[in-house]
């Protein structure tokens, strides 16, 4: 299924709110099991948590509109603008140059524990050159959008008028009803031997069947809506949220023997591994075209990633909601 070609936005002529337009899902408020005791330790605890309604896109957003917004303003994204070295002091100067993280897939089997061995910092790599500077987006304008640093992220937000998700909001509309699944569309990971959504099959790094049918991003809306009606939740790129990261979910008591959970804030996002770098990290979700079952079994909707502010990849998009309530 392909997704609807309408780039209009709605705005009202009484009230400074944007409106949803026809590309939007209602997604009505509600409590949930939020996290997961089951996997990765990051996602823990699972906690009760409380959502109000709103509406969110049923797309990540693509190449075509992305191209809109910048076509009308002129943006530059971070991933075009070489690094200042005030801000990365020691930087080797061939590292100050416009570029972003691209996956490279290697020949052979490689040690997993190094990740240097499929990432790679690509000079001229962007939205518009996913690969490098001699990749294009022609025949991908229906897929998303990525190398995109949070200030870029920002920057569409107030362009189109929406906001980034919560990571409760998130997970709650990428469960689609149904509480407590491992996964957006249930508990069996391929339903009747069907691939469900865009992630790696076969042996990662370097060994990917495509059972799915794609070996990189996807157009959206290939692969079946969940119940909210909401396209690649999972798989296909991770999507950014707006909270900042914490090493587990942070969950506060709550009258009546409840518990609600409340979002980390900027100094604990920061990489204890990096001590002396001090990049704070939002939490980004669903899984991407990258994740793989002996590597990284991060799409369901309960997985969780930290991502730093200053990065654009490959592999991360997004999409955005419109709150009933202020």
């Amino acid at each position: 299924m392909s997704a609807p070609q309408d780039l209009s936005i709605q705005k009202s002529n009484e009230s400074p709110r944007w409106l949803p337009t026809k590309d939007m899902d209602f997604i009505p408020g509600g409590t949930f099991v939020m996290g997961s005791n089951h996997h990765y330790p990051e996602e823990a605890p699972a906690h009760a948590a409380t959502v109000d309604g709103f509406w969110i896109d049923k797309f990540a957003v693509t190449n075509l509109k992305f191209e809109q917004f910048v076509d009308e303003t002129h943006y530059v994204t971070v991933a075009e603008r070489p690094p200042r070295a005030d801000e990365y002091p020691g930087a080797k100067p061939e590292m100050l140059r416009p570029a972003s993280i691209v996956f490279q897939k290697p020949p052979a089997r490689v040690d997993l524990r190094n990740h240097y061995n499929w990432w790679t910092y690509v000079p001229g790599a962007d939205w518009r050159h996913p690969e490098g500077p001699k990749s294009s987006i022609v025949d991908r304008m229906e897929h998303p959008v990525v190398h995109l640093a949070y200030a870029d992220v920002e920057a569409y937000a107030k362009w189109v008028g929406k906001e980034l998700p919560t990571e409760t909001e998130w997970e709650f509309a990428a469960r689609g009803g149904l509480d407590g699944a491992s996964y957006a569309w249930g508990d069996e990971f391929a339903v009747a031997g069907k691939q469900m959504a865009n992630t790696w099959q076969g042996e990662f790094p370097w060994q990917n069947t495509m059972q799915d049918g794609f070996e990189g991003t996807a157009p959206v809306g290939q692969f079946p809506p969940n119940g909210y009606g909401l396209y690649d939740m999972i798989g296909n790129v991770w999507e950014w949220t707006a909270d900042w990261y914490g090493p587990s979910h942070s969950v506060q008591k709550a009258c009546c023997g409840g518990a609600v959970a409340r979002g980390g804030d900027r100094e604990q996002s920061y990489d204890p591994a990096l001590p002396g770098i001090k990049i704070p990290r939002k939490v980004i979700k669903g899984g991407s075209f990258l994740c793989a079952p002996n590597y990284c079994r991060r799409y369901r909707p309960a997985a969780r990633m930290a991502h730093p502010i200053d990065t654009s990849t490959c592999h991360i998009g997004m999409r955005f909601v419109i709150r009933t309530t202020k």
